[in-house]
């Protein structure tokens, strides 16, 4: 009975530690360029052992990697400590006799030594890899995502603009330490005095590139002319939206405008409820001006990156309507700063259910949402419950609450029994509306009422703020809905689209992570969201889309009635280079199948806390090597049934060669699913698994298996120790929970 449990679930806490590194980027700067410039990149992050290939997506823009920085080892820096403190003895003693030449390598290893005490503080930025970056004339402006290739495999993607604007950078800032270094060590009693840089001079309009230092702050001075209407846009919280070990989780910028003499003009540090600051001013003299840039409470470090727009340019602060019917030419008001007189058309190529980009030359994005009911427009006059607009089921409403403290009515017939939603679209659209529903009867009785609707598709935002009603109408009459702002705010920007009509059953969804890394025929696990609508719970089917031939899905089935599934991709016996793939899943909502593309993520953390499911543009995979295969798999694909307070065993084949010290469990189980036992077999091993007597009949799922190795280690002179090493991660195993 070697193979017990007991023993295997005495080693999981230790096995939880001996996870594969997973390559990390935390910041690039500058995080962006200009078209036709050429430019070095630097990018901080963690696993990123010899780096030597760097991706980003689309065309027109070439990325090398230049160099891979390794930090210093202990040893290292206890070898440069010992020559610090010999050199320091030789100046004391000598002063005439110490040359140029040894005082700069006093220099020199000071800031090596401070780079170490850096890297102690900030572990998840700890190397660093230089990029030199070409791009294109014709390189299209926008947002891009980068990845840094390592020895471990693919990072996480970063965002990396291309802009059309001259841009202005600093240098990649250095994060210096709490205290002087001196002889190697750093005493509380030496505090460094960090030095005020001069402003920077740029000329508008431009970009301007920084990273935000603790209790520093950056200035950028510029000539101005009389009437210009000034825009000053910060990228910061967009370019990364989560720093997951720090509070709130992201960098929160704040901007002041002053004139000559230092006198403050204007500042911001938000936007609506957006993070990242946005200023405009009209300027009253000629004269020199100087923008100020910094962490609203001089918090810093170097993934507190920003990009400025700032100059006399076109924003786009709102639309309205803020989507319409697919086919149908909308005619779109802008609103905003500096922009052109003529309007905007929605592209008539866009499909129902797509989100589409707005903009002008130069000016933000806003997003654009495609429908396929019948659209009409609120009526200004249906401010009061007896001139409730009457709408016909099923529609959507486009409106706004022009004044503060206003609602919006509408009325429509029902039957009893009907199912009715109603599901306002504004936050996530862009509009600062926090609405409010009521669904009343005729006389006036409450039968609904919902402030804030958690939309898990909405990874950036904190604040949830539209709201959504469903339920079945309790008999044959007219209907009120009152629409409104909860903060009692409006105006002509507070717009909305009220969806009223019977469900549509449909799903969204996300897979994670977005970075895949393989070895050749290695098997690991990928977590499938769904994101299901007006009450769709059926199963979803999953498959690969545009893969090359050799790669495989196990477990690919989101169980009907819940939200998530882990399941496993094994990858081809061959190299593969990075490339993205896709991910669909099928379903039947009513009696018309559905497909959708799960769009790629990241489980982003903030604030330590706080997970957000954050969209990225590819879902990118990559296989090391070649010739590999796992040797330890399922001895069947049927799958595992478990009575509730009952087990089953699992046979698992092993090959001999690999009996010795193996040991085999679960990767994050179900609650209440457990290994009760591991027995040897003739072709391997059995596993009996447990379901705990409290845990649901029906429910269903994958059983992820990892087999691990333990090993003997003698270092010399030393005490032999057990080492445990993952040896392969099992293809998904599907489980039902039955009574």
């Amino acid at each position: 009975m070697r193979y017990l449990a007991t023993f295997a679930l005495a080693a999981a806490a230790f096995a939880q530690q001996q996870q594969p590194q997973i390559p990390h980027i935390g910041f690039v700067y500058p995080a962006g360029g200009r078209q036709g410039a050429s430019l070095e990149l630097t990018v901080g992050g963690q696993f990123l052992n010899n780096a030597d290939q760097a991706y980003i997506t689309g065309s027109g823009v070439q990325v090398t990697v230049s160099k891979y920085i390794r930090p210093l080892t202990p040893a290292q820096a206890t070898d440069l400590r010992e020559e610090l403190q010999k050199l320091n003895e030789k100046r004391t003693a000598n002063p005439a006799a110490f040359t140029a030449e040894e005082q700069k390598t006093v220099q020199d290893i000071q800031e090596k030594l401070a780079e170490v005490q850096r890297r102690n503080v900030s572990p998840a930025l700890a190397e660093t890899v230089v990029l030199e970056v070409t791009i294109a004339p014709d390189a299209a402006a926008g947002p891009r995502e980068l990845r840094i290739g390592a020895q471990p495999g693919l990072t996480n993607p970063l965002t990396f603009c291309v802009g059309e604007l001259p841009e202005f950078s600093r240098k990649p800032a250095k994060l210096l330490p709490a205290f002087a270094v001196a002889n190697g060590s750093t005493p509380p009693n030496r505090p460094i005095n960090r030095p005020v840089e001069p402003p920077m001079e740029v000329t508008l309009p431009a970009v301007l590139n920084g990273q935000t230092m603790p209790t520093a702050s950056d200035q950028y001075r510029f000539h101005a002319a009389k009437g210009q209407h000034l825009v000053a846009a910060v990228q910061a919280r967009e370019l990364i939206p989560y720093i997951s070990d720090a509070v709130p989780g992201w960098f929160q910028a704040a901007i002041t405008l002053r004139d000559a003499a230092g006198k403050e003009l204007a500042s911001a540090d938000h936007f609506r409820f957006h993070q990242d600051p946005v200023l405009d001013y009209e300027v009253p003299a000629d004269g020199d001006y100087s923008l100020e840039i910094h962490d609203s409470i001089y918090r810093g470090r170097e993934d507190f990156v920003y990009r400025i727009t700032l100059g006399e340019l076109p924003y786009v602060t709102g639309i309205f309507p803020l989507g319409g019917r697919a086919g149908a030419h909308t005619p779109i008001r802008a609103y905003g700063w500096n922009l052109p007189a003529a309007g905007l058309v929605q592209d008539a190529k866009a499909k129902p259910g797509e989100v589409v980009p707005i903009s002008v030359r130069n000016s933000n994005t806003v997003p654009f949402a495609v429908g396929s009911l019948p659209e009409v427009l609120a009526q200004e006059a249906a401010t009061r419950r007896e001139k409730a607009q009457r709408v016909k089921l099923p529609v959507i409403v486009n409106g706004r609450i022009e004044h503060p403290g206003d609602w919006q009515y509408f009325r429509f017939d029902g039957r009893a029994g009907d199912e009715i939603v109603a599901e306002v679209i504004a936050r996530r659209l862009n509009s600062p509306l926090d609405s409010v529903l009521r669904l009343t009867d005729a006389a006036g009785k409450e039968l609904a009422f919902n402030d804030d609707f958690d939309d898990k598709g909405a990874g950036l935002l904190t604040h949830q703020a539209d709201s959504r009603i469903s339920l079945k109408l309790p008999a044959n009459g007219t209907y009120y809905l009152q629409l409104g702002d909860i903060q009692h705010k409006g105006g002509s920007e507070y717009a909305y689209r009220l969806r009223i009509g019977p469900p549509q059953p449909d799903f969204e969804l996300r897979v994670t992570p977005s970075s895949l890394n393989l070895r050749a025929g290695q098997t690991i696990p990928v977590t499938v969201y769904a994101l299901r609508r007006d009450g769709f719970s059926g199963e979803i089917d999953l498959q690969l889309k545009d893969v090359p031939a050799g790669f495989t899905l196990s477990g690919a089935v989101i169980p009907g009635g819940q939200d998530q599934v882990r399941l496993t991709l094994t990858a081809p016996r061959n190299q593969v280079n990075p490339r993205p793939i896709q991910l669909e899943g099928r379903a039947t909502p009513g009696n018309k199948e559905v497909r959708r593309m799960a769009v790629p993520a990241d489980d982003e953390m903030q604030a330590f806390a706080y997970h957000h499911l954050v969209a990225e543009k590819e879902w990118m995979v990559r296989v090391a090597g070649a010739g590999a295969g796992a040797a330890v798999r399922p001895l069947s694909e049927k799958g595992v049934k478990l009575a509730a307070g009952g087990s089953a065993p699992l046979q698992i084949f092993v090959p001999a060669r690999l009996m010795d010290g193996i040991v085999l469990l679960l990767n994050e189980p179900p609650a209440g699913i457990s290994i009760q036992e591991v027995h040897q077999a003739p072709n391997g091993l059995s596993l009996l698994l447990r379901a705990d007597p409290k845990v649901k009949a029906g429910l269903k799922g994958n059983l992820i298996v990892d087999a691990f190795v333990d090993r003997i280690v003698t270092p010399k002179n030393g005490t032999p120790t057990k080492r445990r090493n993952l040896l392969t991660t099992l293809p998904a195993i599907p489980f039902e929970v039955t009574r």
